[in-house]
């Protein structure tokens, strides 16, 4: 491998947005998150729905299940 190409890496401490933070390694000196694995609705098992001007009941009027004879 050549010397002197490679990027400084460092231990670094990643911010999250809902407060949540843990220790990796990074090229960069600082890391903050917007969502992480604590507070990402995948994760946490906390999915939030959020309907805007009815469109959720729009669209299972449209594409949802039919109703079974």
């Amino acid at each position: 491998m050549k010397q002197g190409i490679h990027p400084t890496l460092h231990s670094v401490t990643v911010v999250c947005a809902c407060g949540n933070t843990f220790e990796t390694h990074s090229t960069k000196q600082e890391l903050r998150l917007e969502i992480c694995s604590e507070c990402h609705p995948f994760f946490s098992g906390k999915q939030k729905l959020i309907d805007t001007a009815g469109r959720v009941e729009r669209f299972q009027r449209r594409y949802g299940k039919l109703a079974t004879a």
